[in-house]
């Protein structure tokens, strides 16, 4: 069960970095470049732990998806991005599609 909380901390560390891309100003600024940075090495760190027991593909659609939705849901928040329905149908099929790999394929490790 550890390959699931290595999993949540890759998503969470993509989102972190990702979230600071936009305030590096193209890496100009310090703080928030050094963010980005550690966000997306601590995301592939885990991410490959991961990979030691979900597969590859499985474990890349839930980060993916996941990571997806949160930045979405981050934009909306903070940084006033408009979702319209298209927007939010789309981000419902994706948390839909990591719920179906999770609780119904046998592809995913359980």
């Amino acid at each position: 069960m550890i390959h699931w909380l290595y999993l949540t901390i890759a998503i969470v560390a993509e989102v972190v970095g990702t979230s600071f891309l936009r305030a590096s100003e193209g890496f100009t600024k310090l703080v928030p470049s050094v963010l980005v940075i550690a966000g997306y090495g601590l995301a592939f760190f885990f991410l490959s732990l991961t990979l030691k027991d979900i597969p590859v593909g499985i474990a890349y659609a839930i980060w993916s998806g996941a990571g997806v939705t949160l930045i979405t849901a981050i934009g909306w928040i903070f940084f006033g991005q408009k979702l319209d329905a298209p927007a939010i149908l789309g981000m419902g099929l994706i948390v839909a599609g990591v719920i179906v790999l999770n609780v119904f394929s046998k592809a995913s490790a359980h």
